[in-house]
Parts: structure tokens; C-alpha cells; sequence
């Protein structure tokens, strides 16, 4: 994944743009950057490496050097970010947030329209921000070009763009991830997530909608490309990677997670001794699961931070495995002759939560029944950069399907993502015996959807029922 932030301020805007950018690093691992203008030093920027250190610390030194009216910064899981750029649209930076599906088909339609080369490689590959830079530049104005770039790419791009007369804030075309603009007495700013400019001053100015293009300055906003009707917001964006007190198309995380917990206990039928929510994205939905059921909320392990605040850090999946592992330290007392019933936002691999569940099982557990916060993910995502999985025989469903039925069709796929179906049972069935669970239910997709509480038809709900 990856997050955004820009500002354009009537002075300094270096401090907001460092502290709003550094607020999105729950989004992204590898990557920071911050880009900022103003009329006298021109465009100015700084890239680092954030794998091994936070992004407050590896920019503490940028923020006394860099000066700017102006600024764009970004956390990102993929490529180095802002890019400069000097083009026949004049000069401007660029950050971007999303995933490209048809790169290939764009470089060829790139070089074929009079681009030469590609300057920023990224591990091997293009770098997707020059590609939208590329596409961008294809078109006589900048907003024709984003209109041009959102049209032309498969997957999705939210973008900003940095001119010396102020700053782009696009949304991508299906509004798969957020954009949100803030504003204070002097200054405007735009923001992947909304909860980041909250200490910095500023009020919630505006959500952009679905393919919106605005232009903001220190002065105000305007629409300069209208937002289109169609719209599909990630699902997951509630469910995982969102920041709690971020709010998305007018439904706050924090409490969808607990309307989660509050569904799952409906249907649940078990009697643990507690509840407790796999720290730190299950714990809300824990909550409103045991304010539903009555039972008692509980923390059976602490989540240890200091170091690695994120276990999908490091590169190599065994790696980050480890870390998760030894991130969890059981509290004994609260496991011992106790049955736990746990809340996880997701399983994927299914690694990380069977290493628990043995640990707590060592710990002296009597049960662990598992109770994911969201349907079996039965495909990868295409639209988002959020998971690190290269195929989807990852996926420990598509494992156990792969086993159950040996050659997969979507007709098969479909089957296995109703609840109600028996293979959706027996595959429920697998996994909680290779996980070694005492019992296993996932939250269904109607009452996950019910659950965020907007339109069924405005949410992207790909990787668990393959629907578009």
C-alpha cells in the first residue's frame, strides 16, 4: 500500500507536510519522500529508505533544510516518491498511490506517443509514478492528462501533483482509496487518510469522489474535473489497513470494527472464558464482540513494538513470520486453563495465526476458537498494493480448494465463497484442522458489508467473492 499528503500553505509548510506524511506510515514500509516549492528556492526534495527506520527519523534532518510554501510527501510500499519532472506542462512533482495491471501495454503505448525512455527503475521494473507522469504528459494540460491516466490504467491511481501555482489532488477512477482535503486559516491540505491533519489544525474541508480532480491553494479548493457516480472503495480499508480514527465515506473504522465484533457475536454460538482481538488490527473488532456476548474482553498476549511496529516489514515472508512471532508475548495467568476465543482482521497464509494458536495451546489453553473479522480471501487483490502475496496459491483457502477439487473454476470459486454451501463449510473444516483450531468462523460477506453500512454496489469486495 501506500499513503499521501500535500499542502499548500500562505507560509512554511514544511512542519505540516512532515508530520501529515509521517501520519500514513502504518500504509507503507520501504519508501518516504517529501517534495516542496516555493518562489525562491524553486522545487526542492527528499527520498529515504525507511525499511530499517521510521520515517520521523529519516527525515528529522529534511525538515530544517527544506523550505516551501508548497509540499507533497508520501509513505510508500513500492517505488521511490515524488518524482521531479519537466515536461512541454512545465515543471511540477508527482506522488502516487495504487497499482498498475497493464504496464506493459502502457510502455508500449508510451513509447509509440514519443516517450524515449524511462529514467526511474525500481527493483527491475518501471517506476508506476513516472508511468503516470508519462501518460500525464501525452495530453496538451495537466487535467486532461490525469483524466487521460485514470481512463488508461488497469487497476487504480490516486494521485498529487505539485505546480508553482499550487497542488492537483486526483482521486483514482473507481475511488478505490481515499482522498480528503483539510483547511485552515492559511493553508489547505489533501490527505489519503482523514485522521492525519486533525493536530495539525485543520477541519475537514472535503472528500473527493470517485475520478475528482481538484486544484487547491492556501486560499481554497476547486473542483476542476467532476466526480463520477460509479464507485468501489475498498472493503478491506475498514477491516485492516485503515487507521482507526480515519473515517471513510462517512463511516469511521474504529466503529465498523465494532459493529463487526457486534455481528460476529450474533451468530456465534461457543462460550469462552474471554475475548481478545489479535493486536492491533482485531482488538476493535474483539470489543464489539464482547460487548455484544457479554464476555469478558481480554489481552491473553501483548503486541511488543518498540522495534517492529508492522510484521509484513521485513521482505522475506519467513522473516517477517519470525517477527510476527516474536512480536506476541503471552500473558500466562490470563491463558492458562482457559478457553480464548480470538478475533483476527484476516487469515491469509494462515502462518502467523497457527503459530499463535500453538503458543497458546504451550501456554496451557484448554480452546482457541478463531473468528476472522472478514470472509475466507479466496483471490489476490488487483486494484491495491496491500499485500505482499505473489500468487494466489498464498492464500491457504486457494490451498485447501486446490486439494479439495484439484483443477479450480470460477464456478467452483463461487461455490466455496457462499456461506451457505457445503464446500464453503468443508473448507472451513480443513482449515481449522490444519491450524489446529478448536473451532473456526468467518464473518460472513452480507453482514461484513452490513457491517461499514454504505451501498453494497460502491464497495470492492474482489478478493472475497471475485465480483468487480
Amino acid at each position: 500500500m501506500g499513503g499521501i499528503f500535500g499542502v499548500a500553505s500562505k507560509n512554511n509548510c514544511v512542519s505540516d507536510l512532515f508530520f501529515g506524511t509521517d501520519y500514513h506510515s502504518h500504509l507503507g514500509t520501504r519508501r518516504g519522500g517529501m517534495a516542496v516549492y516555493d518562489k525562491v528556492h524553486g522545487f526542492n526534495r527528499a527520498i529515504h529508505n525507511i525499511q530499517n527506520s521510521p520515517f520521523r527519523t529519516k527525515f528529522e534532518r529534511d525538515v530544517d533544510e527544506l523550505e516551501g510554501n508548497l509540499g507533497i510527501g508520501c509513505i510508500s510500499d513500492t517505488e521511490p516518491q515524488p518524482l521531479m519532472v519537466q515536461s512541454h506542462l512545465g515543471s511540477f512533482a508527482i506522488t502516487t498511490v495504487g497499482k498498475i495491471n497493464n504496464m506493459d501495454e502502457l510502455v508500449k503505448h508510451s513509447f509509440a506517443n514519443g516517450c524515449t525512455h524511462f529514467l526511474e527503475m525500481s527493483g527491475g521494473s518501471i517506476n508506476a509514478t513516472e508511468m503516470v507522469a508519462s501518460l500525464i504528459n501525452q495530453k496538451p494540460t495537466l487535467v486532461e492528462g490525469i483524466r487521460y491516466a485514470q481512463e488508461m490504467i488497469e487497476g487504480s491511481m490516486t494521485l498529487l501533483i505539485m505546480t508553482p501555482e499550487g497542488i492537483y489532488a486526483a482521486r483514482d477512477r473507481l475511488g478505490r482509496t481515499p482522498l480528503i482535503l483539510g483547511k485552515k486559516d492559511d493553508a489547505v491540505c489533501a490527505s489519503f487518510e482523514s485522521f492525519a491533519y486533525f493536530n495539525l489544525g485543520y477541519h475537514d474541508y472535503k472528500e473527493l469522489g470517485p475520478s475528482e480532480i481538484v486544484f487547491f491553494t492556501p486560499e481554497g479548493a476547486e473542483t476542476v474535473s467532476p466526480a463520477k457516480e460509479e464507485m468501489k472503495i475498498c472493503s478491506f480499508l475498514w477491516v485492516y489497513y485503515g487507521y482507526p480514527t480515519s473515517t471513510y465515506e462517512g463511516v469511521n473504522v474504529e466503529q465498523m470494527r465494532y459493529n463487526c465484533g457486534d455481528m460476529l457475536a450474533r451468530r456465534d454460538n461457543v462460550k469462552p472464558d474471554i475475548v481478545a482481538g489479535v493486536p492491533d488490527s482485531g482488538t476493535a473488532h474483539a470489543i464489539g464482540y464482547a460487548n455484544r456476548s457479554g464476555i469478558p474482553f481480554a489481552r491473553p498476549f501483548i503486541k511488543y513494538t518498540p522495534t517492529w511496529p508492522r510484521s509484513f516489514m521485513p521482505a522475506h515472508q519467513s522473516q517477517r513470520e519470525q517477527i510476527a512471532h516474536m512480536k506476541l508475548i503471552p500473558v500466562r495467568e490470563l491463558i492458562k486453563d482457559k478457553s480464548l476465543l480470538l478475533i483476527d482482521d484476516s487469515i491469509v497464509r494462515g502462518t502467523q495465526l497457527g503459530q499463535t494458536t500453538e503458543f497458546l495451546y504451550e501456554s496451557g489453553a484448554k480452546e482457541v476458537h478463531i473468528r476472522p473479522a472478514c470472509p475466507p480471501l479466496l483471490y489476490g487483490c488487483k486494484y491495491l498494493n496491500f499485500s505482499r502475496s505473489k500468487s494466489e496459491m498464498d492464500l491457504i483457502t486457494r490451498r485447501v480448494i486446490q486439494k479439495r477439487e484439484g483443477t479450480v473454476t470460477e464456478a467452483i470459486l463461487e461455490d466455496y465463497a457462499n456461506p451457505d454451501s457445503h464446500n464453503y463449510q468443508a473448507m472451513l473444516d480443513d482449515i481449522k484442522t490444519e491450524l489446529k483450531f478448536t473451532s473456526l468462523r468467518y464473518h460472513r460477506l452480507d453482514d461484513m458489508i452490513a457491517s461499514i453500512g454504505i451501498s453494497p454496489c460502491k464497495l470492492c469486495t474482489y478478493c472475497f467473492n471475485g465480483k468487480e
